[in-house]
C-alpha cells in the first residue's frame, strides 16, 4: 500500500479531500531530518554515536481542509512529535531531544494573500504540487534548535557539580571580600 505522506498533489486537491493521514514511521524515512542528525552526531566520533538512533518513532496527524467557507484558501494543521538523538553543545555528550510540533498552515501560491487568518501561519509555495511528508519534515528540521543542551542540569556534565565538590571549590577572591568588609 502507497504512503500518503509521499503522495504529490495540489494543495486544493489535498484541501478538498480534507484528508487526515497518521504519521507513523522512522526518523529514517525522513531524509533531510536524518541527514542533519547525522551530521550533528557525526561530531562524537563512531564509538560513541548511538546505536540505531535513525529508528527513532514520529508520530503524528497531518490533516488538510479549507480555512474558509468558500473553499479557496487551502490549509494543513500538523502535530508530530519524535525524540532524536543530539549532541550536547555544553558537555559533548549525546542525549535524547524531543521534539514536539503543532502547526496550522494556509498553503498559498507565490504572491497569494489571505487576510483575516491570524491563527494561521502563510506558507508560500514555490511549487504546485506538495507532499505532506515535506511538510512534516520542514517543521520538524524548524523545531531543531540552534544549539542543542540537556534541559536538565544535573544529566550535563558540564553544569552538574558533585555536591562534595561544591564546597571544596577554592574561591580566588575571598580573600579580598575578607579585607573589602574588614576595611568599612
Amino acid at each position: 500500500m502507497a504512503n500518503p505522506l509521499r503522495d504529490r498533489r495540489t494543495a486544493a486537491d489535498w484541501a478538498a479531500a480534507g484528508q487526515v493521514i497518521e504519521i507513523a514511521g522512522k526518523l529514517s524515512g525522513f531524509e533531510q531530518l536524518a541527514a542533519i542528525v547525522d551530521a550533528d552526531l557525526a561530531a562524537l566520533g563512531p564509538a560513541k554515536i548511538p546505536a540505531h538512533w535513525r529508528d527513532s518513532a514520529i508520530s503524528g496527524t497531518v490533516e488538510f481542509g479549507f480555512a474558509d467557507e468558500q473553499y479557496q484558501v487551502p490549509m494543513v494543521r500538523c502535530r508530530a512529535t519524535v525524540t532524536v538523538d543530539a549532541v550536547c553543545q555544553r558537555c559533548l555528550a549525546a542525549f535524547k531531544l524531543p521534539l514536539e510540533i503543532e502547526a496550522s498552515l494556509l498553503l498559498l501560491a507565490l504572491e497569494e494573500t489571505a487576510e483575516g487568518y491570524e491563527e494561521h501561519e502563510v506558507w508560500e509555495l514555490e511549487e504546485t504540487d506538495l507532499r505532506p511528508l515535506d511538510i512534516v519534515e520542514e517543521l520538524l528540521v524548524m523545531a531543531l534548535p540552534f544549539s542543542a543542551m540537556h534541559v536538565d542540569v544535573a544529566s550535563c556534565k558540564a553544569l552538574y557539580i558533585e555536591p562534595d565538590e561544591q564546597e571544596d571549590r577554592t574561591k580566588p577572591f575571598a580573600a579580598l571580600r575578607a579585607q573589602m568588609t574588614q576595611d568599612q
